[in-house]
């Protein structure tokens, strides 16, 4: 009985362990005897890996871009609300709020990263 007992207690022990083949890699990635993990398959997942890093970097280039269009833009509607008065409030002012809304709106897009 107690003989039992332990190949019992040492199946539990083993099954979870098999389960696990390979658990480091995604499960596309894990090799098993259908699906050997090969050269192609590391080359297709560094090309991904590079591609993701460009985009990354391209995004970047980008809020920069737009962030420094922003800062002009501010200081553009700056000028001109101080140019205007009570009585008046410019077209041009009322343009460029909207320019710098929609610029701003981009910008928070590209923060939150790829959907």
């Amino acid at each position: 009985m107690r003989s039992r007992l332990c190949v019992l207690f040492l199946c539990f022990l083993a099954v979870p362990a098999l389960a696990q083949q390979n658990p480091g890699l995604p499960p596309q990635q894990r090799g098993n005897v259908n699906h050997p993990i090969t050269d192609e398959d590391e080359a297709q997942a560094r090309m991904a890996s590079e591609a993701a890093k460009k985009a990354a970097k391209e995004r970047i280039a980008a809020l920069k871009s737009d962030t420094d269009k922003l800062l002009k833009l501010s200081v553009e509607l700056k000028q001109y609300v101080d140019k205007s008065n009570e009585n008046v409030l410019s077209l041009d002012v009322v343009k460029k709020a909207e320019e710098i809304e929609k610029l701003a709106k981009s910008v928070r897009d590209k923060m939150k990263g790829p959907s």
